[in-house]
């Protein structure tokens, strides 16, 4: 058998591998003499993808509905993974954290843009039949976006503020989760009775975001940037980047989605303008009633005090 110079390269790298991990090399190699090459649809599963599609009735328009939210659900897990390498980066370098998030920007900018599809691609009437087949299910309970918050700032920063100033870094994480912002879209602070929404959504989940809260509390986001030098938290590039974010999550995705509800809610004038979960949705999602900001330390005062304010009420 003749080896180029790279192919006797690339085997002692492949030997040095499999030593490493106390294998046998030659039962490794042989074993690539019966395996099958691989395909497109076996690498991306594309079969297993393209059955999970589950109408609830027999509108064509549902198919829409139930694809683009499963499409938003892939972008949310793109989305985390990113995060998670700035969380797990041991010394991060400006390039690299700036890098990284501008990647994690671009897929809520997709997101956003990509609302036309719901907005202009549904039949009113379509949708206002299936929809309730839904109840009393919501895009509230979608996990995933709720991980992206924890990962990205202090949880002080997603508590609702009418309680923020009975908070602070140090309180307890059950507290703290008891009074998030998106509990006032299903929870009766007087009362503490909790909707059907909310109680499943925290039987489902409750235990899992306890854990995010707390293995992100000092590597989210605005921890990585907080633990950068003195010099590079000055970074031009990187404060931009970190602004984009903050205002695309926070003002331009969530009007898009709230801009989008409305006209199927509300304009269509064909529903009774409450959402499937039951909430307040409109107060819940305007980002000038929830002033959810990740990053305020990077907002001047008067920004701060405008916050969603430029947008249609």
């Amino acid at each position: 058998m003749n080896l180029t110079d790279n192919s006797e390269a690339i085997l002692k790298e492949i030997d040095l591998k499999f030593q490493a991990i106390n294998q046998k090399t030659d039962v490794q190699l042989e074993g690539l003499l019966w395996a099958k090459p691989i395909t497109y649809w076996d690498y991306i599963q594309t079969d297993a993808l393209l059955n999970l599609q589950i109408q609830r009735t027999t509108l064509p328009d549902e198919m829409v509905f139930i694809m683009y939210h499963q499409v938003n659900e892939l972008i949310f897990k793109m989305i985390l993974w990113e995060i998670d390498q700035i969380a797990e980066k041991e010394n991060i370098q400006v390039d690299f954290f700036s890098e990284r998030l501008s990647r994690i920007t671009r897929y809520f900018d997709m997101l956003t843009n990509s609302f036309s599809i719901m907005e202009n691609g549904m039949e009113v009437d379509q949708y206002m039949k299936f929809r309730n087949t839904l109840t009393p299910a919501s895009g509230f309970q979608s996990a995933q976006y709720r991980m992206i918050e924890f990962a990205s700032t202090n949880v002080i920063n997603l508590t609702d503020r009418r309680y923020k100033a009975n908070f602070d870094e140090n309180t307890d994480l059950e507290t703290s989760f008891e009074h998030l912002y998106w509990q006032a879209a299903g929870k009766d602070y007087h009362t503490g009775e909790k909707s059907y929404l909310l109680q499943e959504f925290e039987n489902k989940y409750k235990v899992q975001f306890l854990r995010q809260m707390s293995t992100f509390k000092t590597k989210n986001i605005w921890q990585k940037f907080s633990q950068l030098p003195e010099t590079d938290q000055q970074n031009p590039e990187l404060i931009s980047a970190m602004r984009h974010y903050d205002k695309t999550v926070n003002i331009t995705w969530v009007m898009q989605h709230l801009n989008t509800a409305r006209k199927y809610i509300l304009e269509s004038g064909k529903g009774n303008g409450e959402a499937t979960g039951g909430s307040d949705w409109q107060k819940y999602m305007h980002p000038k009633y929830q002033r959810r900001i990740f990053f305020p330390k990077l907002w001047t005062e008067e920004e701060l005090s405008n916050w969603g304010n430029e947008t249609e009420v």
